[in-house]
């Protein structure tokens, strides 16, 4: 089939959630590789307009407000501000970044709803919900808990156990409670509006299993699942205070089904940029309605059934809108080898990472593209952060660079020389780097980000082994003309750097226009051997990158483990207390106090040490306990104890052991040995 030509492209990110920042994986997943992308087309001169903008709606951000005693719209304003100002710090360059609480935004999903109910879209029908009658209101699934019907663990969601990961119903749930009240809810009888997607299922297996075969095998895989399985009507709206009235009569205390209004947002946001400036981004509809329009979605693996299902089948329903052309969906990006979590708080914060990392935009850009989960989970670790930036960035590029822009200050003050007659090994530099426009744009014009990025790299790798191989501080004893030749290739190459790295380093790009006092370039001259032409003054050099020191690693690293130790203790829970006896029962142990005059540990034995007790009775006790994980010997000498002293012996490991030395147990099976807090003599008694 002909691939098509389109005069333009609209290309949208995926809405982020208003109740919390951004963390590497989002940006691994979705915002780094779409904002390469459109760079690129920037680049190129073509027609392209970036949309982004947050995710306001649905039952988390309830939740979360209800749990601070605050606003649904308090908790949106404060996140939606987070988010927008990250990513602009960071370098997304979005052409418009709004939200899904604006008024654009809800007057368009409301008629955009309107007009699927008015031409028969959409079908109604009642079910039984939760309702919580104490409360008095329908319950979201994530308002309801309770015991898990296959790992029986409390606390589980209507929509999912996040101790065992399996999705649920909420009817599954075992003993089922309000989050709200805490009362055990009720089903109920309530009305929805439900878009058919079985009256699409024909269509859509068309669409994609036969138009889209160039899509990603994880989309095209995850698409082909949904589609086997036969798609269901699915709820478009939901009984909810918080979203966009349902614009139907008899539909009071409805709002639209968060993923209905979501994907919307991205033409909403396309109408509210055009309105604010038509002249230079004409009718809203021409990058949603025109056929030479082209829509591509960046989004996450989890949210692939609804931009290349829903939403195409929403846009179906409604008519007139172009259909998705590609949705180059990433996998799960891990950190330190355990998934990213927002609830444990495992994950790197952009708005914290540009506290602590200032300048770094483009280290953490490199280092997530070249990691980029594009086609499985891949991990992020900040050991290979470090590395990353010290051996690639700074010994491969950036000292390529400033190799070349100190060679040309000590010899020719900064200035580009003339370049003359070729050797065979100037012939081989230029002959390995002349494919590079076409090698990248290759690349990322089926979005291979990584390896795109990579091939840019290979510039400087070239360079590198171009001035090695020439040795220009020895050859201008003997031969300086040559020497010009030399410094005017590599700087080509540097220039050469500075476009290719454009749309995955731009703020080192933009520093590297400063070094060789270029404004901007072109990506068509990308491969060029002419872009500094001799004569040509460059800037004082400085140092494209630095390294970075152990220290500023194990300072991320240690924020890490004191979060996995806050969400150790956090998670604990103390065993349930054992059932009643009676106090002679209690009476019956004999717990005295003693002296540990001597400890070693248990030869062949990992866990066990032998204590020597002064009991008080004048003659020597020996106890063996398996508490040598968690002490050295010399740390218990001299210590009181507490210990049971009427315990029957027993031997362990040949040795007789005549009591019990007491610990408890800590959250995290550390064994702590139970101690007095005054001078008490030995063989006092416990009571």
């Amino acid at each position: 089939m002909e691939e098509k030509k389109y005069k333009r492209t609209t290309v949208t990110a995926a809405l982020p959630y208003a109740n919390g920042g951004i963390h590497i994986g989002h940006l691994a997943g979705v915002y780094v590789p779409a904002d390469i992308y459109v760079r690129y087309l920037r680049l190129k001169k073509q027609e392209v307009m970036f949309i982004g903008g947050s995710d306001e709606h649905g039952v988390p951000i309830t939740i979360r407000a209800k749990k601070e005693g605050i606003t649904p719209q308090d908790v949106v304003d404060r996140y939606h501000n987070m988010i927008k100002d990250s990513f602009e710090q960071f370098g997304i360059s979005f052409d418009i970044y709004s939200r899904t609480t604006s008024d654009i935004h809800h007057k368009f999903a409301a008629d955009f709803f309107r007009k699927l109910y008015d031409d028969g879209k959409l079908v109604e029908k009642t079910t039984k919900q939760y309702y919580d009658e104490e409360a008095k209101q329908f319950l979201a699934d994530r308002y309801i808990t309770g015991e898990c019907p296959h790992c029986h663990s409390e606390g589980a969601y209507g929509d999912q156990c996040e101790k065992c990961g399996r999705d649920l119903d909420p009817t599954e749930l075992i003993n089922p409670k309000s989050t709200i009240s805490g009362s055990a809810p009720v089903l109920t009888e309530t009305k929805n509006w439900y878009l058919p997607l079985n009256d699409y299922q024909k269509w859509l297996s068309e669409w994609i299993m036969e138009g889209h075969k160039e899509w990603r095998p994880n989309v095209y895989g995850q698409c082909k699942s949904w589609l086997d399985m036969d798609l269901q009507p699915r709820a478009m709206t939901r009984d909810l205070d918080w979203g966009i009235p349902v614009p139907v009569e008899g539909a009071e205390g409805k709002v639209l089904y968060v993923w209905f209004d979501a994907p919307i947002g991205y033409i909403s946001n396309t109408k509210e940029l055009c309105d604010a400036n038509a002249e230079k981004w004409g009718s809203w509809e021409k990058w949603w309605k025109d056929d030479s329009s082209r829509l591509i979605h960046f989004i996450g693996k989890d949210n692939i059934v609804f931009h290349c299902i829903v939403f195409p089948a929403m846009l179906k329903a409604h008519g007139g809108y172009i259909l998705p052309d590609n949705v180059p969906s990433n996998e799960f990006l891990n950190l330190e080898d355990d998934k990213i979590s927002t609830s444990r708080n495992w994950a790197v914060w952009l708005h914290e990472y540009l506290v602590d990392m200032p300048g770094k935009q483009d280290v953490l850009r490199y280092v997530l593209t070249a990691n980029a989960p594009q086609t499985k989970d891949n991990n992020f670790t900040w050991k290979d952060f470090q590395e990353r930036n010290n051996n690639e960035l700074v010994a491969i590029y950036g000292n390529f660079v400033n190799r070349a822009l100190q060679l040309t200050k000590k010899y020719w003050n900064g200035v580009v020389p003339e370049c003359g007659e070729l050797t065979d090994v100037d012939k081989k530099a230029l002959e390995e780097f002349k494919n590079v426009k076409k090698n990248v744009e290759d690349l990322l014009d089926v979005f291979k980000f990584r390896e795109a990025q990579a091939e840019a790299m290979e510039l400087a790798r070239i360079g590198n082994r171009y001035i090695t191989e020439c040795e220009p501080w020895k050859v201008w004893k003997t031969d300086p003309k040559r020497v010009e030749t030399i410094l005017y290739i590599s700087l080509q190459l540097v220039a050469n750097l500075a476009i290719a790295f454009e749309p995955f380093l731009p703020f080192s790009s933009a520093k590297l226009r400063k070094l060789i006092n270029i404004t901007e370039f072109d990506w068509n001259e990308l491969g060029s051997t002419n872009l500094l032409p001799a004569g040509h003054q460059l800037a004082e050099p400085e140092l494209l990158f630095e390294k970075l020191e152990d220290e500023v690693i194990e300072k991320q690293l240690q924020k890490l483990e004191d979060t996995k130790k806050a969400n150790e203790a956090a998670a604990y829970k103390a065993e349930p207390i054992k059932e009643t006896i009676d106090f002679s029962d209690f009476e019956k142990l004999d717990i005295r106090v003693g002296h540990v005059k001597h400890c070693e540990k248990v030869k062949k034995a990992n866990k066990l040490l032998k204590f020597t007790i002064d009991d008080g009775t004048g003659t020597d006790r020996t106890i063996v306990s398996g508490i040598a994980k968690f002490y050295q010997p010399e740390e218990l000498i001299g210590k009181d104890v507490l210990f049971i002293a009427n315990l029957a012996p027993r031997k362990m490991m040949g040795i007789e052991s005549q009591g019990m030395i007491l610990s408890a147990e800590n959250f995290d099976g550390n064994l702590s040995v139970t101690s007095i807090l005054r001078e008490v003599k030995p063989g006092s008694r416990v009571c």
